[in-house]
């Protein structure tokens, strides 16, 4: 056989089982982030109210995050797919905020959630970016959005000036304003995050709430809790000073967590 039909034969067949080998490793890293998601929602039952709403946000955040980076590391090239995996992360954080916005009220609620839409907004932008060319549906849904957006931004100004003072709706304006672009920067730079420490993080926070709601001796809705690369952050108010030690005990106790840093703080009686 010619000598160079034989080195055209062996390179198809390199590349068919370099196909076949990241299509394994992409379907099995996208079973362990289902799993994980389903461990992870399954810590959520022992909360309560919004605390357990918030808990399955984050689950699927976390589940969002490792399929995307599954597809950046098994499935590279695929500008379309990338793309998708993108908006699903993006998606997934802005029904997670949407989610957090739920324990403020007034002016501080609309303020959060209009926050946590323009950090979606910035993202699906940046998502796009992988694959700029826009469908037919696309278009259709963007012009749609607009003329929404336009109309309630219209509704939402009239409401604000009958409502607020000037003074207020300046500085709600602004306070806006600096919020968003802070928290697009952020998002930009977290986009490739790594999937592992993210679920990590998550599967802590859900242990630590799990385990405060789970002690008769903390009231789990008045701690907060935030993690970040394996250190615990408390805050919130507390009847007492034992409970705000309780809960810092617990913590610390929690596999994984190298640092537990409380800014809880005793309620005046």
């Amino acid at each position: 056989m010619n000598k160079f039909v034989i080195l055209a034969l062996a390179g198809a067949l390199s590349n068919a089982y370099a196909a076949d080998t990241d299509k394994a490793a992409y379907d099995a890293a996208k079973d362990k982030a289902t799993a994980d998601y389903k461990a992870a929602k399954a810590q959520c039952k022992s909360l309560k109210g919004n605390a357990e709403d918030v808990c399955i946000e984050e689950a699927k955040v976390a589940r969002a995050r490792a399929e995307a980076d599954a597809v950046a590391q098994h499935k590279a090239g695929d500008t379309r797919d990338y793309r998708k995996a993108r908006e699903h992360v993006a998606k997934a954080e802005y029904d997670l905020a949407k989610e957090k916005c739920d324990d403020q009220s007034g002016n501080a609620k609309k303020a959060c959630k209009l926050d946590a839409k323009a950090a979606r907004d910035a993202a699906l932008a940046d998502a796009k970016r992988a694959d700029p060319t826009p469908t037919i549906g696309e278009r259709t849904a963007a012009a749609v959005d607009t003329t929404r957006d336009r109309t309630t931004a219209a509704v939402d100004t009239a409401r604000d000036r009958t409502a607020t003072t000037a003074d207020t709706t300046r500085d709600h304006a602004v306070a806006a304003t600096n919020t968003a672009a802070n928290t697009a920067a952020n998002t930009a730079r977290n986009t490739t995050a790594a999937a592992g420490d993210a679920m990590s993080d998550t599967m802590i926070t859900t242990k630590v709430k799990a385990d405060l709601a789970a002690d008769p001796g903390v009231k789990a809705m008045d701690v907060h809790v935030e993690t970040v690369k394996g250190v615990v952050m408390l805050s919130g108010f507390v009847p007492s000073k034992a409970e705000a030690d309780k809960a810092v005990q617990l913590a610390r106790g929690v596999k994984g967590v190298t640092e537990v840093k409380s800014s809880i703080q005793v309620k005046n009686k």
